[in-house]
């Protein structure tokens, strides 16, 4: 059964919400198991080691849930428009997939979270996407034949699933049109890794 991972890094919470809706629209398609997985907190001083499990959330990511994986959601809160430090340097341990091309040809889709409804979201999913071309990863978005594109006040862009988690992000509540473009993100990804498994 070909494996989704849902890939993320969440500091207040919304991030990893949002990871859990794309993996349950994902798992909406027979035939498809999303796991979800996160990478641990590092250190702005020196290197650091976390325990091997999280505290809460998800186990965290490792190289071979990388490579094992049919395809690939990517998120992460938004950064000064760009995705957070743990993700990128995780991402930046990936050089030997990248050699072997281990993840070429593979879908991939990004979603974000930032505490101003201008922050940056569509810049964050956009680096995001830097790496996963590298790894010659085939992106996909949320086409706009998914009627609340065109409707949202809140998160939700063609490139990834987003959300707007207001000052500090103390607004983990998705509102309804993001939790469905998450779902339906999910869901495109994973149609998508069945027609190229198939």
């Amino acid at each position: 059964m070909p494996q989704l991972l849902v890939l993320y890094y969440s500091r207040h919470g919304a991030t990893e919400k949002m990871a859990q809706l794309i993996a349950r629209g994902a798992e909406e398609v027979a035939n498809i198991e999303a796991i979800v997985r996160t990478v641990p907190e590092i250190s702005t001083v020196c290197e650091a080691t976390e325990n091997d499990i999280p505290d809460r959330g998800a186990p965290y990511v490792t190289l071979d849930d990388f490579k094992q994986c049919h395809a690939l959601a990517l998120g992460s809160p938004t950064r000064f428009g760009n995705m957070a430090s743990p993700l990128k340097y995780f991402l930046d341990s990936t050089s030997s997939l990248w050699l072997s091309g281990a993840m070429s040809g593979k879908p991939a889709a990004v979603f974000t979270a930032s505490s101003s409804l201008h922050g940056g979201q569509e810049s964050t999913l956009l680096s995001m996407m830097t790496p996963l071309l590298h790894h010659g990863m085939l992106i996909t978005g949320i086409p706009y034949t998914e009627p609340d594109l065109h409707t949202t006040l809140s998160g939700g862009t063609p490139y990834g699933a987003s959300h707007f988690s207001g000052e500090g992000g103390k607004n983990t509540n998705i509102s309804a049109e993001e939790k469905r473009l998450c779902r339906a993100l999910g869901k495109r990804l994973a149609e998508t890794c069945v027609k190229l498994t198939n």
